[in-house]
């Protein structure tokens, strides 16, 4: 395992979208931008506001049935005072997507009351759907139409090209691939991507990923742990021969491969088993439901 994590994961087709999606931005009259409710600071690219500018935006927190209810509602109030349009949905079960369009053509009143004025009835709405990887964007179209349009796979990297969609209600959509940044400064912005599954597995290490984790949860969702898992927590004691962020991460992950059989030859733990089971099960929210940022600590 190592003892430390370095995330920087930029694809080539990541540096070609940002140079397509500032061509495009002329041709749509706002911006979609899909977040993890989870994560809603770690999953906006910070040079979003740069490359959107003055175009009116509106943020979708998605995957809310996988966050604290009570933190998306403050992620919400947080947007409302920065004067943000901002809704909770998730996309797979439908909730929250009913307030999609009344949001959007409120944030385009203006417009819309322009076009209506000079005898441009029925003129659609164009928007571009923009997003790092793996947070839902393809789940919000397809769940916007109606039926699958878009691609959708549960890692990263999936949508290479842009596209544009046509849906009944009058909307035009522009979906843009996954965008992530050159360099992440932040190392805990780093984890909480890889975390929820927006960078590949196959560029970090997956037992310190999942130590980490289990470190951040057990200060504020010990109980998700405990109950998942059945595993005691109120015992572990920080070994200081492991790093001291991951020592008692490191304890809870052996615990939880031993509670369900992940053993090898000699009894010992399979952690890299008990890793992945961890992280994916997260990802899928059956820890419950989980928040890792809060808007009063950025």
């Amino acid at each position: 395992m190592s003892e430390a994590m370095s995330v920087q994961w930029f694809p080539g087709h990541m540096a070609k979208t940002r140079r397509i999606m500032t061509k495009s931005l002329a041709l749509v009259d706002a911006v979609v931008e899909i977040t993890d409710a989870r994560i809603p600071l770690s999953s906006r690219n910070p040079e979003m506001d740069r490359l959107v500018g003055k175009k009116p935006r509106l943020v979708v927190l998605n995957k809310c049935d996988t966050a604290d209810e009570a933190i998306t509602l403050m992620w919400l109030d947080f947007y409302k005072r920065q004067g943000i349009s901002a809704i909770a949905a998730d996309c797979k079960s439908g909730k929250g997507i009913n307030r999609f369009m009344p949001e959007l053509k409120e944030l385009l009143r203006d417009k819309i009351d322009k076009w209506q004025a000079s005898g441009m009835v029925g003129r659609p709405i164009r928007i571009m759907i923009v997003g790092i990887p793996n947070v839902g964007k393809s789940s919000f179209i397809n769940r916007l139409s109606g039926r699958r349009i878009a691609k959708v796979e549960d890692r990263p990297g999936v949508t290479r090209g842009k596209q544009w969609v046509s849906l009944s209600q009058g909307l035009e959509l522009l979906d843009m691939p996954g965008v992530l940044w050159p360099k992440f400064e932040d190392k805990q912005v780093g984890e909480n991507l890889a975390f929820t599954g927006a960078i590949k597995d196959n560029v970090v290490d997956i037992e310190y990923l999942a130590c980490r984790l289990l470190q951040l949860l057990k200060n504020g969702y010990d109980d998700r742990i405990i109950e998942r898992y059945g595993v005691v927590l109120d015992d572990i004691v920080p070994d200081d021969s492991l790093l001291s962020d991951l020592s008692e991460g490191y304890e809870i992950l052996k615990r939880i491969g031993k509670k369900r059989g992940f053993l090898i030859t000699g009894g010992d733990v399979n952690t890299e088993r008990a890793a992945i089971v961890v992280l994916d099960e997260f990802r899928a929210g059956k820890l419950g439901r989980i928040s890792l940022e809060k808007p009063e600590s950025n």
